[in-house]
Protein backbone atom coordinates (compact mmCIF):
# COMPACT_ATOMS: atom_id res chain seq x y z
CA UNK A 1 0.00 0.00 0.00
CA UNK A 2 1.14 3.42 -1.24
CA UNK A 3 1.56 6.48 1.59
CA UNK A 4 -0.01 9.62 1.04
CA UNK A 5 1.03 12.43 -1.39
CA UNK A 6 2.68 15.08 1.05
CA UNK A 7 -0.30 17.35 0.09
CA UNK A 8 -2.66 15.30 1.70
CA UNK A 9 -0.85 14.62 4.73
CA UNK A 10 -1.02 18.12 6.87
CA UNK A 11 -2.44 16.64 9.57
CA UNK A 12 0.55 14.05 9.66
CA UNK A 13 2.89 17.29 9.16
CA UNK A 14 1.58 19.26 11.81
CA UNK A 15 2.03 16.68 14.53
CA UNK A 16 5.09 15.86 13.15
CA UNK A 17 6.55 19.54 13.80
CA UNK A 18 4.30 19.97 16.82
CA UNK A 19 6.48 16.37 18.65
CA UNK A 20 9.89 17.94 17.34
CA UNK A 21 8.93 21.26 18.97
CA UNK A 22 8.75 23.73 16.68
CA UNK A 23 5.25 24.64 17.25
CA UNK A 24 2.95 24.14 14.42
CA UNK A 25 -0.90 25.57 14.22
CA UNK A 26 -3.83 24.17 11.70
CA UNK A 27 -5.66 26.22 9.03
CA UNK A 28 -8.76 24.95 7.80
CA UNK A 29 -11.28 26.47 5.12
CA UNK A 30 -15.09 26.05 6.85
CA UNK A 31 -17.05 27.73 4.67
CA UNK A 32 -16.39 29.88 1.47
CA UNK A 33 -18.84 32.18 -1.10
CA UNK A 34 -17.99 33.28 -4.58
CA UNK A 35 -15.59 31.86 -6.55
CA UNK A 36 -13.10 30.64 -4.10
CA UNK A 37 -9.89 28.53 -5.00
CA UNK A 38 -9.78 25.73 -2.62
CA UNK A 39 -13.00 23.98 -0.73
CA UNK A 40 -14.34 23.76 2.58
CA UNK A 41 -11.86 21.11 4.41
CA UNK A 42 -8.62 22.24 2.52
CA UNK A 43 -6.27 22.63 4.98
CA UNK A 44 -2.61 24.50 5.51
CA UNK A 45 -0.15 23.77 8.24
CA UNK A 46 2.36 26.08 9.93
CA UNK A 47 5.01 25.69 12.22
CA UNK A 48 6.64 27.83 14.73
CA UNK A 49 8.95 28.66 12.85
CA UNK A 50 6.71 29.94 9.59
CA UNK A 51 7.11 26.61 7.71
CA UNK A 52 4.08 25.92 5.48
CA UNK A 53 2.68 23.07 3.99
CA UNK A 54 -0.64 22.68 2.12
CA UNK A 55 -2.79 25.66 1.41
CA UNK A 56 -6.17 26.97 1.72
CA UNK A 57 -6.57 29.67 -1.30
CA UNK A 58 -4.54 30.26 -4.21
CA UNK A 59 -1.93 31.87 -2.46
CA UNK A 60 -3.65 35.55 -1.55
CA UNK A 61 -3.90 34.41 1.80
CA UNK A 62 -1.43 32.63 2.77
CA UNK A 63 0.79 35.23 4.34
CA UNK A 64 -1.68 36.78 6.44
CA UNK A 65 -2.75 33.13 7.75
CA UNK A 66 1.14 32.58 8.77
CA UNK A 67 1.09 35.83 10.99
CA UNK A 68 -1.87 34.89 12.56
CA UNK A 69 -0.86 31.55 13.42
CA UNK A 70 2.11 32.81 15.21
CA UNK A 71 0.57 34.99 17.27
CA UNK A 72 -2.27 32.04 17.81
CA UNK A 73 0.91 29.77 18.58
CA UNK A 74 1.35 32.29 21.15
CA UNK A 75 -1.71 32.74 23.04
CA UNK A 76 -2.67 29.49 22.66
CA UNK A 77 -6.27 30.55 21.37
CA UNK A 78 -8.35 29.85 17.96
CA UNK A 79 -10.02 32.31 15.81
CA UNK A 80 -11.78 31.97 12.17
CA UNK A 81 -10.41 34.46 9.81
CA UNK A 82 -12.33 35.86 7.27
CA UNK A 83 -10.88 36.88 4.15
CA UNK A 84 -12.40 38.66 1.19
CA UNK A 85 -10.68 38.96 -2.93
CA UNK A 86 -11.83 41.50 -5.02
CA UNK A 87 -12.71 41.09 -8.42
CA UNK A 88 -9.76 43.01 -9.57
CA UNK A 89 -7.15 41.44 -7.87
CA UNK A 90 -8.92 37.71 -8.16
CA UNK A 91 -7.54 36.81 -11.32
CA UNK A 92 -4.21 36.85 -10.07
CA UNK A 93 -4.74 34.30 -7.27
CA UNK A 94 -6.55 31.73 -9.73
CA UNK A 95 -10.25 33.18 -9.19
CA UNK A 96 -12.79 33.56 -11.72
CA UNK A 97 -14.12 36.40 -9.98
CA UNK A 98 -14.04 37.52 -6.85
CA UNK A 99 -14.64 35.60 -3.17
CA UNK A 100 -15.02 34.85 0.33
CA UNK A 101 -13.54 32.39 2.72
CA UNK A 102 -13.70 32.05 6.04
CA UNK A 103 -10.96 29.86 8.10
CA UNK A 104 -10.45 28.31 11.06
CA UNK A 105 -7.02 28.55 12.91
CA UNK A 106 -5.93 25.90 15.95
CA UNK A 107 -3.17 25.89 17.68
CA UNK A 108 -1.93 22.38 17.97
CA UNK A 109 -2.00 20.90 21.36
CA UNK A 110 -3.50 24.25 23.00
CA UNK A 111 -6.67 24.95 20.70
CA UNK A 112 -6.50 21.86 19.19
CA UNK A 113 -6.14 19.23 21.47
CA UNK A 114 -3.42 16.93 20.87
CA UNK A 115 -5.34 13.64 21.65
CA UNK A 116 -7.80 14.57 18.52
CA UNK A 117 -5.02 15.06 16.32
CA UNK A 118 -3.21 11.45 17.22
CA UNK A 119 -6.68 9.92 17.07
CA UNK A 120 -6.64 11.60 13.19
CA UNK A 121 -3.15 10.31 12.05
CA UNK A 122 -3.68 6.90 13.59
CA UNK A 123 -7.10 6.84 11.80
CA UNK A 124 -5.62 7.51 8.51
CA UNK A 125 -2.81 5.57 8.80
CA UNK A 126 -5.12 2.09 9.49
CA UNK A 127 -7.14 3.70 6.75
CA UNK A 128 -10.31 4.24 8.92
CA UNK A 129 -12.75 7.47 7.94
CA UNK A 130 -13.20 9.74 10.75
CA UNK A 131 -14.40 13.38 11.09
CA UNK A 132 -13.07 16.11 13.41
CA UNK A 133 -16.43 18.48 14.45
CA UNK A 134 -16.13 21.88 15.89
CA UNK A 135 -18.75 24.30 17.18
CA UNK A 136 -17.54 27.68 16.27
CA UNK A 137 -18.96 29.49 18.64
CA UNK A 138 -18.81 27.27 21.94
CA UNK A 139 -15.21 25.78 20.55
CA UNK A 140 -16.61 22.18 21.75
CA UNK A 141 -15.03 19.44 19.78
CA UNK A 142 -15.61 15.78 18.57
CA UNK A 143 -14.71 13.27 16.41
CA UNK A 144 -17.07 11.13 14.70
CA UNK A 145 -17.31 8.34 11.73
CA UNK A 146 -19.14 7.26 8.71
CA UNK A 147 -22.35 6.01 10.81
CA UNK A 148 -22.73 9.78 12.18
CA UNK A 149 -22.88 11.35 8.53
CA UNK A 150 -22.80 8.54 6.31
CA UNK A 151 -23.67 11.37 3.28
CA UNK A 152 -20.75 13.48 4.09
CA UNK A 153 -18.24 10.80 3.72
CA UNK A 154 -19.69 9.42 0.80
CA UNK A 155 -19.53 12.34 -1.31
CA UNK A 156 -16.35 13.49 0.67
CA UNK A 157 -17.42 16.69 1.51
CA UNK A 158 -16.55 18.85 4.52
CA UNK A 159 -18.55 21.65 5.53
CA UNK A 160 -21.38 23.46 8.21
CA UNK A 161 -24.17 21.59 9.62
CA UNK A 162 -27.31 23.33 10.16
CA UNK A 163 -26.65 23.58 13.81
CA UNK A 164 -23.56 25.50 12.95
CA UNK A 165 -20.90 22.72 13.80
CA UNK A 166 -17.92 22.94 10.72
CA UNK A 167 -17.60 18.85 9.77
CA UNK A 168 -13.54 18.55 8.78
CA UNK A 169 -13.74 15.03 6.62
CA UNK A 170 -10.11 12.98 6.54
CA UNK A 171 -11.77 10.07 4.34
CA UNK A 172 -8.59 7.93 3.53
CA UNK A 173 -6.63 8.09 0.31
CA UNK A 174 -8.35 6.96 -3.00
CA UNK A 175 -7.11 3.22 -4.39
CA UNK A 176 -7.34 2.22 -7.86
CA UNK A 177 -6.79 -1.78 -7.93
CA UNK A 178 -6.03 -2.96 -11.17
CA UNK A 179 -6.42 -6.52 -12.06
CA UNK A 180 -4.23 -7.35 -15.82
CA UNK A 181 -1.00 -5.86 -16.58
CA UNK A 182 -2.17 -5.16 -20.12
CA UNK A 183 -1.19 -1.81 -22.48
CA UNK A 184 -4.45 -0.24 -21.03
CA UNK A 185 -3.14 -0.67 -17.36
CA UNK A 186 0.05 1.01 -18.34
CA UNK A 187 -2.00 4.30 -19.46
CA UNK A 188 -4.68 4.23 -16.83
CA UNK A 189 -1.91 3.69 -13.58
CA UNK A 190 -0.07 7.13 -14.37
CA UNK A 191 -3.15 8.68 -15.17
CA UNK A 192 -4.92 7.28 -11.75
CA UNK A 193 -1.82 8.60 -9.77
CA UNK A 194 -2.36 12.35 -11.16
CA UNK A 195 -5.58 12.32 -10.71
CA UNK A 196 -5.19 11.31 -6.66
CA UNK A 197 -5.27 7.58 -6.51
CA UNK A 198 -3.31 5.13 -4.87
CA UNK A 199 -2.51 2.42 -7.43
CA UNK A 200 -1.95 -1.52 -7.11
CA UNK A 201 -1.39 -3.55 -10.19
CA UNK A 202 -2.50 -7.24 -9.66
CA UNK A 203 -1.25 -9.53 -12.05
CA UNK A 204 0.35 -13.20 -10.89
CA UNK A 205 2.13 -13.34 -14.41
CA UNK A 206 5.95 -12.41 -14.07
CA UNK A 207 6.13 -11.28 -17.50
CA UNK A 208 3.17 -9.43 -18.04
CA UNK A 209 3.52 -7.45 -14.48
CA UNK A 210 7.46 -6.22 -14.37
CA UNK A 211 9.37 -3.13 -13.13
CA UNK A 212 10.35 -2.27 -16.60
CA UNK A 213 6.25 -2.31 -17.97
CA UNK A 214 5.60 -0.44 -15.14
CA UNK A 215 8.31 1.34 -13.38
CA UNK A 216 7.51 3.35 -9.79
CA UNK A 217 4.35 0.92 -8.77
CA UNK A 218 3.22 -0.89 -6.58
CA UNK A 219 3.05 -5.07 -8.09
CA UNK A 220 1.48 -7.77 -6.45
CA UNK A 221 2.17 -11.10 -8.13
CA UNK A 222 -1.06 -12.95 -6.68
CA UNK A 223 -3.42 -14.47 -7.69
CA UNK A 224 -6.20 -11.60 -8.10
CA UNK A 225 -8.42 -12.88 -5.04
CA UNK A 226 -6.13 -13.14 -3.00
CA UNK A 227 -4.35 -9.95 -4.07
CA UNK A 228 -7.66 -7.84 -3.67
CA UNK A 229 -7.79 -9.25 -0.28
CA UNK A 230 -4.49 -8.62 0.89
CA UNK A 231 -4.60 -4.90 0.20
CA UNK A 232 -8.05 -4.44 1.73
CA UNK A 233 -11.54 -3.32 -0.06
CA UNK A 234 -13.04 -0.14 1.12
CA UNK A 235 -15.33 2.24 0.01
CA UNK A 236 -12.54 4.65 -1.18
CA UNK A 237 -11.56 1.90 -3.77
CA UNK A 238 -11.83 1.20 -7.24
CA UNK A 239 -11.29 -2.09 -8.38
CA UNK A 240 -10.97 -2.36 -12.50
CA UNK A 241 -10.22 -5.70 -14.19
CA UNK A 242 -8.72 -5.63 -17.53
CA UNK A 243 -7.17 -9.40 -17.83
CA UNK A 244 -9.57 -11.05 -20.36
CA UNK A 245 -8.72 -14.02 -19.02
CA UNK A 246 -12.14 -15.91 -17.20
CA UNK A 247 -9.52 -17.50 -15.09
CA UNK A 248 -8.09 -14.24 -13.49
CA UNK A 249 -10.79 -11.68 -14.18
CA UNK A 250 -13.79 -13.92 -12.39
CA UNK A 251 -11.95 -14.75 -9.21
CA UNK A 252 -11.52 -10.61 -8.55
CA UNK A 253 -14.95 -9.59 -9.50
CA UNK A 254 -16.16 -12.86 -7.25
CA UNK A 255 -14.04 -11.16 -4.67
CA UNK A 256 -14.56 -7.13 -5.43
CA UNK A 257 -18.36 -7.54 -4.71
CA UNK A 258 -18.11 -9.01 -1.29
CA UNK A 259 -17.03 -5.92 -0.49
CA UNK A 260 -18.39 -2.08 -0.67
CA UNK A 261 -15.80 -0.86 -2.85
CA UNK A 262 -17.38 2.39 -4.72
CA UNK A 263 -16.58 1.21 -7.99
CA UNK A 264 -16.16 -2.16 -9.55
CA UNK A 265 -15.62 -2.04 -13.83
CA UNK A 266 -14.39 -5.13 -16.05
CA UNK A 267 -12.98 -5.09 -19.84
CA UNK A 268 -14.81 -6.85 -22.11
CA UNK A 269 -17.18 -6.28 -25.03
CA UNK A 270 -20.96 -6.88 -24.57
CA UNK A 271 -20.70 -10.52 -25.88
CA UNK A 272 -18.13 -11.06 -23.21
CA UNK A 273 -19.68 -9.66 -20.48
CA UNK A 274 -23.11 -11.76 -21.32
CA UNK A 275 -21.07 -14.75 -20.73
CA UNK A 276 -19.27 -13.34 -17.97
CA UNK A 277 -23.15 -12.73 -16.17
CA UNK A 278 -23.93 -16.01 -16.78
CA UNK A 279 -21.07 -17.42 -15.03
CA UNK A 280 -21.48 -15.33 -12.04
CA UNK A 281 -25.39 -16.38 -11.76
CA UNK A 282 -23.81 -19.83 -11.78
CA UNK A 283 -21.45 -18.86 -8.97
CA UNK A 284 -24.27 -17.50 -6.86
CA UNK A 285 -23.86 -13.93 -7.65
CA UNK A 286 -27.43 -11.72 -7.36
CA UNK A 287 -28.86 -9.41 -9.30
CA UNK A 288 -28.38 -6.70 -7.10
CA UNK A 289 -24.32 -7.82 -7.22
CA UNK A 290 -24.56 -8.00 -11.08
CA UNK A 291 -26.07 -4.07 -10.94
CA UNK A 292 -22.78 -3.08 -9.35
CA UNK A 293 -20.69 -3.89 -12.18
CA UNK A 294 -19.45 -1.29 -15.36
CA UNK A 295 -19.03 -3.53 -18.32
CA UNK A 296 -18.06 -2.80 -21.11
CA UNK A 297 -15.66 -0.89 -18.61
CA UNK A 298 -15.69 2.98 -19.28
CA UNK A 299 -17.73 5.74 -20.74
CA UNK A 300 -18.82 5.11 -24.42
CA UNK A 301 -16.88 7.98 -26.01
CA UNK A 302 -15.94 6.26 -28.65
CA UNK A 303 -12.60 5.16 -27.53
CA UNK A 304 -10.00 3.04 -29.65
CA UNK A 305 -6.25 3.05 -28.40
CA UNK A 306 -5.73 1.48 -24.47
CA UNK A 307 -4.81 5.54 -23.51
CA UNK A 308 -8.35 6.33 -24.45
CA UNK A 309 -9.51 3.37 -22.74
CA UNK A 310 -7.93 4.36 -19.78
CA UNK A 311 -9.23 7.98 -20.12
CA UNK A 312 -12.79 6.38 -20.51
CA UNK A 313 -12.09 4.05 -17.64
CA UNK A 314 -11.12 7.05 -15.33
CA UNK A 315 -14.02 9.20 -16.24
CA UNK A 316 -16.10 6.58 -15.18
CA UNK A 317 -14.81 5.87 -11.84
CA UNK A 318 -14.65 9.53 -11.37
CA UNK A 319 -18.41 10.10 -12.60
CA UNK A 320 -19.37 7.07 -9.81
CA UNK A 321 -17.58 8.85 -7.17
CA UNK A 322 -18.91 12.06 -7.57
CA UNK A 323 -22.31 12.35 -9.16
CA UNK A 324 -24.23 10.57 -6.09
Amino acid sequence: MTTDPIHDRIPEIALDWHKDGRGAALATVIETWGSAPRQAGSQLAISGTGEIMGSVSGGCVEGAVVVEALEALDDGQPRILTFGVSDDTAFSVGLACGGTIRVLLEPVGKALPLSMLDAIVEARAARKPIAYGIMPESWERRLLGPAELPDRFRTDKSGLEESGEFIALFNPPLRMLIVGAVHIAQALVPMAKIAGYDPVLIDPRDAFASDGRFPDTVIRHDWPDEGLRAEGLDARTAVVTLTHDTKLDDPAILEALKSDVFYLGCLGSTRTHAKRLERLKEAGVTDDQIARIYAPVGLDIGAKTPSEIAVSVLAQVTRVLRQV
